[in-house]
C-alpha cells in the first residue's frame, strides 16, 4: 500500500524541523530574488548577474565535501547551530549595509558567497537529519516533503520579495532573511539528539578519504552523480538567465520576475501531490528523463515566448519537472547510504549537484552576454536534449530494498600481541575450498564483495590459487590499519552479508572458511625500513 505523502509529519519532531525549514527556506527565497535583482539593478553585465548563482554553488563546490567529512565526525547538531547563526549574522550585515546605501553589485555578489559558504558548511549535516528522525520506510515521502517545503517557499517567497522591493528597500528583505533563521536554531537548540558513539574513533582525513572511497567503489552512486551533473548543467541555464528574460526581454519589474518564481513554487507543489501517482507510472530513471525534456520546452520557451501568460504556465511545468528530478536523485541517494557515512558521501552528491549548477550558470551567462540570451537558451536546451540519452547506459534503479542495518556478524578477533589502533597495514586472507566446477561462478560472485571490501577501507584486494592443492582458494585484502580494519566491522550492512553469503555457498566441507589476520611489523636488525614481516594475530572460522 503506498504511503500518504502526509505521513511523517505524524513525527513530532520531523514536523518541527519541517516546519523551521519551511520559514527559513521563505527567508531565504526572498533574499535570493532581492539579491539577483539589486544586481540586475545595479549593474548591466550578464555574467555579474549569472555570477549570483555561481556565488551560491561555487561554495558547496569548494567546501561540500570536507563539510560532509566534518559532519559525520563531530555532533552535527552543534555544528548546525554554529552554521545557522553564521549565516543569521551575513544577512543582518548585508541587509544593515543595504539600507545605509553603501551596496554596489560586487559587494552583493560577496555577500552571497560568504552566505554560499555557511550553507555548504551547513548542507550536508541538514541533509542526514531527516534520515536520522523519520524510519527507512517513510523517507522517500519525507524527502518530497522537504522538497515541498522548498517549493512552497519558492512560491510564496519571491511574490512576498517582489511585493515588498517594490515599496521599499531589498535591504528589509535580507533583515528579514536574518530573522528567519531564528525559528531554526530555536528548534536545534530544544532537539534532544543522542550522540552517536564510535567505537574506533576516526580523525578528519581518515573521514574524507573513507568517504572518497564509499562513493568511489559504489557504482550505484556515481551513477546518480553523472546524471545529476548532466542535468543540472543544463537546467541551471533556467536559474540563472530568468530574471534578464523578465528584465531585458519582457521589460517588466521585479514583481513579474517574483511572479515566474512563484509559478516554478506553485508547480513543484502540485508535483509533490501528483509525486504518488506518478511514481507508480514511472520509475525514478524514467521519471528523470521527461523532467529533462520538460526542461528542454522551458528553455526554448524562454528563448522565443514573450506572453507572460504562456511563459507562466512554462513556469509551473518548470517546478513540476524541477521537484520530479530533486525528489528522484535525493531519495536514490539517501536510501543506499549507511549512516557512518551518509554526510560524506551526500556531501560529494551536492557538490556535483551544485557544481553542475555553478558551472552552467557561469557557461550559459557568458554565451547570453556574447551571442544574446535566445542563444544561450537554445543551447542550454539542446545539452538537456543530448544529456536523456545517458538514460541509456546509466539507468538509476530503486534501492528501497536494500538492507542497511549493520550485521554485526563479524566477531573481533581475538588478539594475543598489543596493537593500537593506528598499527599496521594489516593483511585478512580468507580461505575457501572450492571445487573445479564451481570455480568460474566463484571468482564471478566474488567480484561485487572484493568491491565491498574497497568500498568499506581495503587499500588492496586479490583472490590467490594454491599450485598444490588447486582448490584452495585465498581471498586476501590489506587496510591501512588495525583500527581501519575494525571500523570496517562496523560498516558491513545486511545487504553486504547477503553478497558474502551468495560467495560461501560455493565453499565445501565441515568447516566455515578459515579467516586469518596479520598485521605488519618492523625488522629492526636491517638497515632499511623497507622490509616488513607479518605477524599471524590470530585464526577463526
Amino acid at each position: 500500500m503506498p504511503i500518504s505523502l502526509w505521513e511523517p509529519l505524524r513525527q513530532a519532531l520531523f514536523r518541527s524541523i519541517w516546519t523551521a525549514a519551511l520559514i527559513s527556506n521563505l527567508g531565504t527565497w526572498m533574499q535570493n530574488v532581492a539579491g539577483v535583482w539589486l544586481v540586475t539593478t545595479l549593474s548591466t553585465s550578464a555574467t555579474l548577474v549569472a555570477l549570483m548563482q555561481t556565488a551560491t554553488s561555487l561554495p558547496v563546490f569548494l567546501l561540500s565535501i570536507p563539510a560532509g567529512a566534518l559532519a559525520d565526525i563531530v555532533d552535527r547538531r552543534k555544528l548546525l547551530l554554529v552554521t545557522q547563526t553564521f549565516m543569521a549574522l551575513i544577512a543582518l550585515l548585508l541587509g544593515i549595509i543595504t539600507l545605509m546605501g553603501l551596496i554596489t553589485a560586487p559587494m552583493v555578489v560577496a555577500f552571497t558567497f560568504v552566505l554560499g559558504i555557511g550553507s555548504a558548511l551547513n548542507g550536508p549535516a541538514w541533509q542526514t537529519v531527516t534520515p536520522e528522525v523519520v524510519p527507512r520506510r517513510l523517507l522517500p515521502a519525507a524527502v518530497t516533503l522537504n522538497s515541498v517545503s522548498v517549493n512552497l517557499a519558492r512560491a510564496a517567497g519571491p511574490a512576498l520579495g517582489g511585493l515588498i522591493i517594490a515599496y521599499y528597500s531589498p535591504g528589509y528583505l535580507f533583515i528579514l532573511n536574518s530573522l528567519s533563521f531564528l525559528i531554526t536554531l530555536r528548534t536545534l537548540w530544544q532537539w534532544a539528539r543522542e550522540p552517536i558513539v564510535e567505537t574506533v574513533p576516526e580523525d578528519f582525513f581518515s573521514a574524507l578519504r573513507a568517504g572518497l572511497r564509499y562513493v568511489r567503489y559504489s557504482p550505484s552512486l556515481y551513477v546518480i552523480l553523472i546524471r545529476a551533473f548532466a542535468f543540472t548543467f543544463g537546467a541551471s541555464a533556467m536559474w540563472a538567465l530568468l530574471s534578464l528574460v523578465v528584465a531585458r526581454q519582457l521589460h517588466q519589474t521585479a514583481g513579474t520576475y517574483g511572479l515566474m518564481l512563484s509559478c516554478i513554487g506553485a508547480g513543484a507543489v502540485t508535483g509533490a501531490l501528483l509525486q504518488g501517482k506518478i511514481s507508480q507510472w514511472l520509475s525514478p530513471n524514467r521519471r528523470i528523463i521527461v523532467a529533462g525534456l520538460i526542461f528542454c520546452l522551458v528553455n526554448v520557451s524562454l528563448a522565443r515566448l514573450t506572453s507572460l501568460v504562456l511563459l507562466s504556465g512554462v513556469m509551473v511545468l518548470a517546478g513540476l519537472a524541477w521537484l520530479l528530478v530533486l525528489t528522484s536523485f535525493n531519495a536514490s541517494v539517501q536510501l543506499q547510504l549507511p549512516k557512518w557515512v551518509q554526510a560524506r558521501a551526500l556531501s560529494v552528491y551536492m557538490l556535483v549537484f551544485q557544481g553542475g549548477m555553478a558551472l552552467g550558470s557561469l557557461v550559459w551567462g557568458a554565451l547570453g552576454e556574447a551571442f544574446g540570451l535566445p542563444t544561450a537558451l537554445i543551447a542550454a536546451a539542446g545539452w538537456l536534449l543530448v544529456s536523456m540519452f545517458l538514460g541509456i547506459p546509466f539507468p538509476i534503479r530503486s534501492t528501497e530494498e536494500l538492507n542497511l542495518t549493520p550485521a554485526d556478524h563479524w566477531a573481533d578477533p581475538d588478539v594475543h600481541l598489543p596493537v593500537d589502533y593506528d598499527d599496521g597495514p594489516v593483511v585478512v586472507m580468507i580461505e575457501y575450498t572450492i571445487e573445479a566446477v564451481n570455480r568460474p561462478a566463484f571468482y564471478a560472485a566474488i567480484q561485487p564483495l572484493l568491491r565491498l571490501r574497497l568500498r568499506d577501507g581495503a587499500s588492496r584486494i586479490g583472490i590467490f590459487t594454491d599450485v598444490a592443492i588447486p582448490e584452495r582458494q585465498v581471498e586476501f585484502f590489506t587496510v591501512s590499519s588495525w583500527g581501519a580494519h575494525l571500523r570496517q566491522h562496523a560498516r558491513f550492512t545486511q545487504s553486504d552479508q547477503l553478497l558474502e553469503s551468495r560467495v560461501r555457498t560455493y565453499h565445501v566441507g565441515p568447516e566455515p572458511p578459515k579467516v586469518t589476520h596479520f598485521i605488519a611489523t618492523e625488522v629492526d636488525a636491517l638497515p632499511t625500513r623497507e622490509v616488513v614481516n607479518f605477524e599471524n594475530l590470530v585464526d577463526h572460522p
